[in-house]
């Protein structure tokens, strides 16, 4: 079985890594691991937390086969707002690079960064939704009329106010991500989750290659 490290944002992440992507992955003969960053170093400023996650990867290399990582693009710490989600993921392995020098396996420590938000995976079927005490009829079609705006739920953008989140706490009062964020995940189902959201896919699909001979 190959050892797998997650270096996760958030708790969140880290119940959607141990309730929806543990069992899947364990079956194509990966083992995930979530792993937290230290707080200190993430949540400070400038260009630090990239550095810091960098490093925390590095770290974990020597006791799993390979490590990756679960953040999102919206509001990343010190993240220029030009700078894309593959710019993003690009620094970071650069940063790791740097801390390897020449003579490594890059194929071992890879970031993935979600593009824009853990949220906007919960959009590729908004009936999940109604998990959520008290949500409104009127609120799914509101959610269902914000997903056919865009061309996968990847592409629902991260401004200040109409990032995933944002707009689901608008129409859903009574969302809270580390509760219901990895219920209504699994309540999708990752298949559906994969066939709407082709960034994630690609990224699962790595992971399922990380357990192949």
């Amino acid at each position: 079985m190959t050892r797998l490290a997650i270096v996760v944002e958030g708790e969140t992440e880290e119940e959607f890594v141990k309730q929806v992507l543990a069992k899947y992955l364990f079956s194509c003969g990966v083992i995930p691991h979530a792993v937290l960053p230290r707080r200190r170093g993430i949540t400070s400023g400038g260009a630090r937390p990239v550095n810091q996650l960098a490093s925390q990867m590095y770290k974990l290399c020597w006791n799993f086969d390979f490590v990756t990582s679960l953040f999102d693009l919206y509001e990343f710490p010190g993240r220029p707002s030009c700078e894309s989600v593959e710019d993003l993921e690009r620094r970071i392995n650069e940063e790791v690079d740097k801390l390897f020098g020449d003579d490594w396996d890059r194929s071992r420590v890879f970031a993935y960064v979600q593009r824009h938000e853990f949220e906007g995976l919960l959009f590729s079927d908004v009936g999940v939704f109604t998990r959520v005490p008290d949500v409104s009829q009127s609120s799914i079609q509101s959610l269902e009329a914000i997903r056919a705006c865009f061309p996968t739920p990847e592409d629902i953008d991260d401004g200040p106010t109409t990032a995933p989140s944002k707009r689901i706490l608008t129409l859903v009062p009574g969302y809270r991500k580390r509760l219901y964020g990895p219920i209504l995940a699994e309540e999708a189902g990752l298949a559906r989750i994969r066939a709407e959201c082709p960034r994630f896919d690609s990224w699962m699909s790595r992971l399922e290659s990380l357990g192949s001979p």
